[in-house]
């Protein structure tokens, strides 16, 4: 699968201070790749580099097989979509009227504009000042910007942090919408349950160095005591190892009408991230 980002031995140096240290991964076409770390850890750095935001210290970077510094021209901007904390919305005009001006300057037709409002649960409050809004509500008109001209290469840092339980289900539902008619998404977070619902592949970045990359079912099995719980009727719970042996004490268990449920002892995204960094994701 042909890559669409590419990175080798990035780093980035603020003054003194080391954000990222020779960090290197790819993105697939088509894919949804996690970004997942703490905060201060470099994933917006990471996307500023890669949207021509930030020039790298050392290393490279390409995106679309050009060098990122390409970004800043006008034929490249159209070609991806950037969510960050920044909103750059006007608070005197209305979110229709915000996201109208987007069209004029992309050449999307304004038909476009309900359909994303639908998409990110907005579409009631269109004609509201974008001032009057509360930080969740202009994070998912943000959001319906950077989705209106459908961008091949979409970059999202933190875009459900300010959300509550519905509205970020809603965004999951958009964003697999809109990667199943070929957006990659480059998604930066610190929430595990987020990274492991969207993302084919996940990275973990802390203090600027990559230390996991793979998929979320990989990591899980790589990290797993292959172990299973047996939740009994008498509410005990019983830890049973793999295999035969196993095997043969739930088989005991279950003829005897014994047991309730069974988990398998898989650990989450963060039980992994502790594990090999020592550090919450927080």
């Amino acid at each position: 699968m042909e890559n669409i980002i590419e990175v080798k031995a990035l780093a980035k140096v603020f003054a003194n201070q080391t954000a990222l240290e020779s960090v290197d991964f790819c993105v697939k076409k088509g894919e949804i790749f996690g970004f997942l770390g703490p905060s201060g850890s470099g994933k917006t750095t990471t996307i500023k580099i890669l949207t021509g935001q930030l020039n790298p210290t050392n290393g490279e970077a390409t995106v679309f097989g050009e060098p990122v510094s390409n970004l800043k021209k006008s034929s490249f901007r159209k070609r991806f979509g950037v969510l960050t904390d920044n909103s750059g919305l006007y608070g005197r005009l209305s979110i229709y009227d915000n996201l109208k001006l987007y069209c004029d300057l992309y050449d999307v037709p304004l038909s476009k504009i309900n359909e994303v409002l639908d998409g990110v649960n907005l579409i009631a409050e269109k004609s509201k000042k974008v001032s009057l809004l509360s930080k969740g509500m202009t994070q998912r008109v943000v959001l319906a910007r950077a989705l209106l001209h459908e961008p091949e290469l979409l970059f999202l840092d933190e875009p459900t942090s300010a959300l509550d339980p519905v509205n970020t289900r809603h965004i999951y539902e958009g964003l697999r919408a809109l990667n199943a008619k070929g957006t990659t998404i480059f998604l930066s977070t610190h929430d595990m349950h987020e990274a492991e619902t969207l993302c084919d592949r996940i990275a973990f970045l802390d203090k600027g160095k990559i230390q996991l990359l793979d998929t979320p079912k990989k990591l899980k099995r790589n990290y797993s005591d292959s172990t299973i719980t047996v939740e009994l009727i008498n509410d005990e719970k019983v830890v049973l190892p793999a295999g035969t042996e196993g095997a043969e004490q739930l088989f005991e268990l279950m003829k005897d009408n014994q047991v309730v449920t069974v988990h398998s002892n898989e650990p989450t995204l963060g039980d992994i991230f502790v594990q090999v960094t020592g550090r919450k994701l927080a």
